[in-house]
C-alpha cells in the first residue's frame, strides 16, 4: 500500500494497492501508454528491471493484518477542497443496521458538486435523518452526503453488474433538510435568495444550516459580500455563531441601518494614460527593485489533461482569457521614479510553448526539468507579459499544461477563476460556440484606483497604528531547534510536509470547534501555536496566514492580486484571562 509519493502508508492509513513479484505481467498488449501508467519500476525489489502493477484499488491495513478494500482510486473525488474516498463512506453506511447496500457518488460540477448516497433499505420516514446523524457522529462534515436516495434494489446490467447510469437523479426532497418551513419576512427571504444562488439549492428552509447545506469558508465570504449590499456589515464569526437562516436573518435585522460608513462603489476609471497600482502591487514592485529579479513571487500551476485535446481551441481560450482580464495584460513602468500600470493590447496572443515527449527516453526526467524551467524563468515587469503557458504532450491522449504567473497580477483565488473560465471557454470553442462568459463590470485597475481613493492618509494611519501596537516588541524570528545552523541569508527554498489527520481525529477537532464557537482553522492555528511554542521555548509567537482580501462582491470574478498576509500574534504565556 503506497501513498501518492510512492511511500508505504502506516497502519490504518489509506493507500493504493500495488502488486509485485514474479506474477506481474510485462504490460498491456499494444497499449504502451497504459503500460507506462500501470506497470512501474519496483523500488522494493532487489531484482533488476522488476516491475509492480498499480491496481487503482484503495485499501488500508487493519490491526489484525487484513486489508480493507475501500474502492477505486479513479472514483476519488474532490469537493470543497477536500479529497474524498466514496468507498470509505459506503463502508460506514453498510455498517448501519438499516442499510444492506450503499453507493456514494459525486454529482454536479464545480461549486455545485455534492455527495449523494444511494442506499438499499426498507422504507422508513426517519431513514434520512437517522443516516445523516449516524454519519455526522463518525465522519467529518465534508464527508456526509448532501442527499440520500433510498432504493429497494440497485439497478443491474444484463451481466449482473451495478448500472450506475440507471440510478435515479436525486430530487429536491432527497437533500438533507430540517423540517421545512418557508422563509418569513423580508430579511429571511432576501437571505434565502442569496443562499440559493451560492449553494445551488432551490428549496431553502428557515431552519437550514448554511454549512450543512454545503457552505464553506469561501462561499461564506461571498455571502458576507452580498449582504453588504443591504448596508449591513457582519463578520464571518457571526455566521459561525448563527449558521441557520432564521438566526442569521435576525442578526441582519438588528444590524440594519447601523453601518457607520457605506463604502463607495467601485466604478470604471479612465484608461487614458497610465493606471495606478494597488497597495499590494506597489509593495511587490518595490521589493523587485530592491531585491532584483527572483522567482520567489512566481505562482506555477500544472494541469494534467487527458483525452484528445483541440490545441487550437485551447489556444483560443487562453487568448480570450488574456484579453478578458486586464490584470493579465498589466505591465509596470517607472515614471519619474514612481510605478504605474500600462496595459498590453487585448488582441495580443498569449504564447503557448509546445513540447512533444512521446517516445523520448526518460520522459519523466525531461518533464520535471521543463516544469522547473517554466516555473523559474524570470519575468520582466516592464515589458511583460507576466503570464506564460506551456503544453507538453506525453502520450497520444495525455498532456501536461504548465501555467506560471507573477504574483503581482494574481493570487490563489485567481487560479480558481482562471481554471473555471478556461474550462468554460474551451468547452464552448470545441463545440463551435462563441465566448459565453458575461462581460466584467470592472477590472483590477478600477479596484486599485478605488482602494487608493478609499484608503485615505487618515485611514492608513489608523491601520498602521493598530499593527504597530499589535506587533510592538514581537520576536523577529522563531528559535527552533534545527539540525543545522541557520544560514546567514534567507534562501526562500522550502518544502511542503503533508500531515494527514485520520477521520476520528478530524471529527473530534470539528466537534471541539463547534462547541467552542470557533472555526476549524482557529482550532488548528491554536494547536500549531502550542507546538511552535514548545519547540522554541518561546511564549510569544507570530504566525503568518493569507487572507483572501476580497471583501467586495464586485471583485469576486476578477483575476488579480488581492490576497494579504496577516501576522497573527499569539500569547502562550498562560497569563491571559
Amino acid at each position: 500500500l503506497l501513498d501518492n509519493g510512492g511511500y508505504p502508508v502506516p497502519l490504518g492509513a489509506i493507500g493504493e494497492l500495488y502488486i509485485g513479484g514474479v506474477g506481474v505481467a510485462r504490460g498491456y498488449l499494444n497499449r504502451p501508454d497504459l503500460t507506462a501508467e500501470r506497470f512501474l519500476s519496483d523500488p522494493f525489489s532487489d531484482k533488476p528491471d522488476a516491475r509492480m502493477y498499480r491496481t487503482g484499488d484503495l485499501a488500508r491495513y487493519l490491526p489484525d493484518g487484513n486489508l480493507e478494500f475501500l474502492g477505486r482510486n479513479d472514483h476519488q473525488v474532490k469537493i470543497r477542497g477536500f479529497r474524498i474516498e466514496p468507498g470509505e463512506i459506503e463502508a460506514r453506511l453498510t455498517e448501519h443496521p438499516a442499510v444492506s447496500e450503499a453507493l456514494v457518488l459525486a454529482l454536479g460540477d464545480g461549486q455545485d458538486k455534492r455527495l449523494v448516497a444511494y442506499v438499499v433499505a426498507e422504507a422508513d420516514d426517519r431513514l434520512v435523518n437517522n443516516l445523516r446523524a449516524y454519519l455526522s457522529a463518525i465522519l467529518p462534515d465534508y464527508m456526509v452526503p448532501s442527499a440520500f436516495v433510498r432504493l429497494d434494489a440497485f439497478p443491474l446490467t444484463p451481466n449482473g453488474k451495478l448500472d450506475r447510469r440507471a440510478l435515479p437523479a436525486p430530487g429536491v426532497e432527497a437533500f438533507v433538510h430540517q423540517i421545512y418551513e418557508a422563509p418569513q419576512g423580508e430579511m429571511e427571504t432576501a437571505l434565502a435568495t442569496i443562499w440559493r444562488e451560492l449553494l445551488g439549492i432551490e428549496r431553502i428552509s428557515r431552519h437550514d444550516n448554511f454549512f450543512a447545506l454545503g457552505g464553506h469558508s469561501l462561499l461564506a465570504v461571498r455571502m458576507i459580500n452580498r449582504i453588504a449590499a443591504f448596508g449591513i456589515e457582519l463578520s464571518l464569526t457571526t455566521l459561525f455563531k448563527f449558521p441557520s437562516l432564521k438566526a442569521f436573518a435576525e442578526v441582519m435585522q438588528a444590524r440594519k441601518g447601523q453601518l457607520d460608513t457605506i463604502l463607495p462603489a467601485i466604478v470604471p476609471v479612465s484608461r487614458e494614460g497610465a493606471l495606478p497600482l494597488s497597495f499590494a502591487q506597489q509593495r511587490l514592485w518595490f521589493l523587485a527593485q530592491f531585491e532584483g529579479v527572483s522567482e520567489t513571487y512566481h505562482i506555477p500551476m500544472a494541469l494534467r489533461l487527458s483525452g484528445q485535446l483541440d490545441i487550437m481551441a485551447w489556444q483560443k481560450a487562453l487568448d480570450t482569457l488574456f484579453a478578458r482580464h486586464e490584470a493579465l495584460r498589466s505591465v509596470f513602468v517607472s515614471i519619474d521614479g514612481q510605478p504605474q500600470v500600462r496595459l498590453l493590447a487585448p488582441n495580443s496572443s498569449l504564447l503557448l510553448s509546445q513540447y512533444d515527449l512521446r517516445g523520448i527516453p526518460d520522459a519523466d526526467v525531461v518533464l520535471e526539468r521543463l516544469s522547473v524551467e517554466e516555473a523559474q524563468a524570470s519575468f520582466d515587469l516592464e515589458s511583460g507579459p507576466l503570464i506564460r503557458a506551456a503544453l507538453i504532450q506525453l502520450t497520444d491522449s495525455e498532456y501536461q499544461f504548465l501555467l506560471t504567473l507573477h504574483h503581482i497580477i494574481s493570487d490563489g483565488w485567481s487560479f480558481n477563476v482562471l481554471i473555471q473560465e478556461l474550462n468554460t471557454l474551451y468547452t464552448a470553442f470545441i463545440d463551435g460556440q462563441s465566448d459565453p462568459l458575461p462581460p466584467l463590470a470592472i477590472q483590477y485597475p478600477d479596484y486599485a484606483a478605488w482602494q487608493r481613493q478609499w484608503l485615505s492618509a487618515e485611514r492608513i494611519q489608523v491601520q498602521s497604528d493598530y499593527w504597530r501596537t499589535m506587533l510592538s516588541d514581537a520576536p523577529v524570528l522563531l528559535d527552533l531547534p534545527t539540525d543545522r545552523p541557520r544560514p546567514p541569508e534567507q534562501s526562500f527554498v522550502g518544502q511542503a510536509v503533508p500531515i494527514d489527520l485520520d477521520v476520528a481525529l478530524t471529527t473530534a477537532l470539528k466537534r471541539l470547534s463547534e462547541q467552542q464557537g470557533v472555526t476549524l482553522f482557529m482550532t488548528l492555528l491554536s494547536a500549531w501555536g502550542v507546538v511552535l511554542s514548545r519547540l522554541s521555548g518561546q511564549d510569544d509567537v507570530v504566525i503568518g496566514t493569507p487572507s483572501a482580501g476580497r471583501s467586495r462582491q464586485e471583485v469576486e470574478p476578477l483575476i488579480g492580486f488581492f490576497v494579504n498576509t496577516l501576522a497573527l500574534r499569539m500569547d502562550l504565556s498562560g497569563e491571559l484571562t
